[in-house]
């Protein structure tokens, strides 16, 4: 049976179509790992996580493909096999992660698994409502600053408690000012229809518009990310990951 190399993973995962394969980004990252002793690239095959010159050698949207190419993986049930054991001892040295992925604490949605990442792929920034505060700019700044991700992907969820909290003007200790962060993004949704917490369709469009606020408000408070962002280092973009099915939908 026909076996590839997906380079987000790093791990053998096997594939329907060669042809479609070859089409993506990842197909073509693929076929460099495979050329790679006669082109001179780094050589993905025999790796167990990403280094350095591996994560270097892809563009933002490459990245960003992988990644809705892992989701797909995802949704289909294919799984690629981990070697997490594998990929801790190549990470213990260091850490050269594509992408930092800022979103929901909600036990339903975690980033690695419905991207089918492995060990040191990406960071993971977790808040209840994915808000971008100023301990999270900070991470973000070292994260694609100092560690070198190409990605920043703010990803919502269907069902958001944190959104539904913020609908309902929920107050609970350190949960309300919080939760006041999320409230512009109630406001600035337009909808026709019951805006409350028992409205699903209202409270997804909430929670929509609260990634598309809160990619903004990384553009406008980080002067360091919104630099490497202008020179084409980085890409900031929103998503929404759907609970039922499974699918994330990019923002572009």
């Amino acid at each position: 049976m026909n076996t590839e190399m997906d380079p987000w993973s790093l791990q053998p995962r096997h594939c329907d179509s060669r042809r479609a394969l070859l089409k993506s980004a990842a197909g073509i990252a693929t076929l460099c790992a495979i050329s790679a002793p006669l082109l001179g690239v780094p050589d993905l095959t025999n790796a167990a996580a990403l280094t350095k010159e591996m994560r270097d050698m892809f563009t933002p949207d490459q990245i960003i493909e992988m990644m809705k190419q892992g989701n797909e993986r995802f949704r289909a049930g294919k799984i690629s096999p981990h070697d997490y054991l594998a990929q801790k001892r190549a990470t213990v040295t260091g850490q050269y992660p594509a992408a930092v992925i800022l979103s929901c604490i909600d036990s339903r949605a975690p980033a690695e698994i419905i991207f089918d990442a492995g060990i040191g792929d990406a960071f993971n920034a977790r808040i209840a409502g994915n808000i971008a505060n100023d301990d999270l700019l900070g991470s973000l700044e070292f994260a694609c600053a100092l560690a070198g991700a190409k990605v920043i992907l703010v990803m919502g969820h269907t069902a958001c408690g944190a959104v539904k909290g913020a609908i309902d003007g929920a107050q609970l200790g350190n949960l309300t000012g919080l939760l006041n962060k999320i409230k512009p993004a109630v406001d600035a949704t337009h909808f026709e229809g019951d805006r409350t917490s028992k409205n699903g369709e209202f409270v997804d469009e909430v929670a929509k518009t609260n990634v598309l606020l809160t990619v903004n408000a990384i553009r406008k408070r980080s002067d360091v990310l919104a630099g490497l962002e202008k020179d084409g280092k980085i890409k900031i973009i929103g998503s929404m990951y759907r609970l039922a099915g499974g699918r994330v939908e990019f923002f572009t």
